[in-house]
């Protein structure tokens, strides 16, 4: 069954009065999906059914459906409670690596600046040993991130809601830039299964619910190999999801007729939909040139300084004399190196993977571009069969006007209401024959 968030946001877009057909072909999920949903939905807000008098239903929620879900689900309440708690979680663990690479690159820092001192007061014979954990104080470089410093702790967790401002070089600030960095921003095709079934049944309903398997092809992945192919098995799936049947064409062709999604709640204006299903291009970073640049720096400088550190902690004598933040690098000195090295080589590592997926993506895109190409230069046996899917093609709007039932009205007002239309119909045919 589809998730209430995706059914609520669906049935929003769509003005809160539908068809089984109209959520399933808008959120890309199957009839039966759509059918379960909508169904445990209508039955939680309260929802009106409207029937024609052709038999079919349409859905009419109230606008304010997500308020009387909230107030009476206890589950749901914490589900939202629990995605506002996890978007402050997942800034902080986003901005974590950034704070660890900066105090990791700290540590380091004076780490080997006392143990230059220390060592080089011990060339010059100074006979202050043991002083060097009290009072001294070193001296730390200034490390500067930007205009702005305290950008670095921008709260602005949500980037889509976020509007950029003239002196910022991205959405993002750079700790969230260093995440960035080493892992990405999310796979940007996370959404393709929906944007398939979507862009499916936007075909189907722009040729009013009957298509060819060549008009499908350049939605699918994978269309088989031999008979299976030429038998278009690859049309079983979008047959299951959608409730399609097969339709045999006076010449033997076949075509998909979808009865469920020639209906819909109301007139829409009909978008083209796409030529065919595009992938989009993994992209190394979102972060800036300059907060890149910046990353690479600092993390060969907390490399860098974590070998100068390892072969200064080599005199272990002069650690135990010094102690404090040297005793401190000294027993995390493997998780230093170990950082250091993981924070160059998985971004390395990481650029490589994306330029071969990259590779594959396009080769994929090419492929169901030239399938939709091929549609501008169909043969004969294609041509009589979109001939005969044009004998097919319809659409049934539940309208207001047209219902033998809703749930709005009492069933008496309703039952009154349709005497008086068929009153009202006799006494004009009787009036016509005269």
């Amino acid at each position: 069954m589809a998730d209430y968030k995706t059914l609520i946001n669906t049935i929003k877009h769509l003005d809160y009065r539908v068809t089984v057909g109209d959520v399933a072909a808008a959120a890309g999920v199957s009839l039966q999906e759509a059918q379960q949903g909508m169904l445990a939905l209508a039955t939680d807000v309260q929802a009106h059914l409207q029937v024609s008098e052709g038999g079919e239903v349409a859905y009419v929620f109230p606008k304010n459906m997500q308020g009387i879900l909230l107030s009476k689900s206890r589950r749901l309440r914490w589900q939202a409670t629990w995605e506002r708690i996890w978007k402050v979680l997942f800034y902080l663990i986003r901005i974590s690596f950034g704070v660890v690479l900066i105090l990791s690159l700290v540590l380091i820092t004076v780490a080997i600046v006392a143990l230059v001192i220390a060592a080089s007061m011990a060339r010059q014979g100074d006979d202050r040993d043991g002083d060097f954990g009290g009072g001294g104080m070193v001296m730390l470089p200034r490390v500067w991130f930007g205009p702005d410093i305290f950008w670095l702790f921008d709260f602005d967790y949500d980037r889509h809601q976020r509007r950029p401002k003239p002196d910022r070089p991205s959405e993002m600030n750079f700790l969230e830039a260093v995440f960035s960095f080493l892992f990405g921003d999310g796979n940007p095709n996370a959404d393709l299964e929906d944007r398939r079934w979507r862009a499916i049944a936007s075909v189907v309903q722009a040729n009013g619910g009957v298509v060819v398997a060549e008009q499908i092809a350049p939605f699918l992945s994978d269309l088989g190999q031999g008979w299976a192919r030429d038998w278009e098995n690859f049309m079983l799936p979008v047959l299951s999801r959608f409730n399609g049947m097969p339709q045999v064409s006076p010449a033997g062709g076949i075509v998909y007729q979808f009865p469920e999604l020639q209906v819909t709640a109301k007139e829409r204006r009909r978008i083209s939909p796409p030529k065919f299903l595009q992938e989009l291009p993994r992209k190394f970073s979102n972060a800036s040139s300059g907060q890149i640049m910046m990353a690479i720096a600092l993390g060969s400088a907390n490399l860098i300084g974590a070998l100068v550190l390892g072969s200064l902690l080599q005199d272990q004598t002069l650690v135990t004399q010094i102690g404090g933040v040297v005793a401190l690098a000294n027993s995390l000195y493997v998780v230093l190196l170990s950082y250091g090295s993981a924070f160059l080589s998985i971004p390395l590592v990481r650029y490589f993977w994306v330029q071969r997926q990259n590779q594959k993506i396009t080769t994929r895109n090419q492929d169901r571009q030239q399938r939709a190409k091929a549609l501008a230069q169909v043969d004969e046996t294609v041509q009589e069969k979109l001939a005969f899917a044009q004998t097919l093609t319809t659409q049934t709007i539940v309208g207001d006007d047209d219902l033998a039932y809703t749930t709005e009205t009492d069933l008496t007002e309703q039952e009154a209401a349709n005497i008086d239309k068929l009153d009202e119909e006799w006494r004009r045919r009787l009036e016509q024959r005269r």
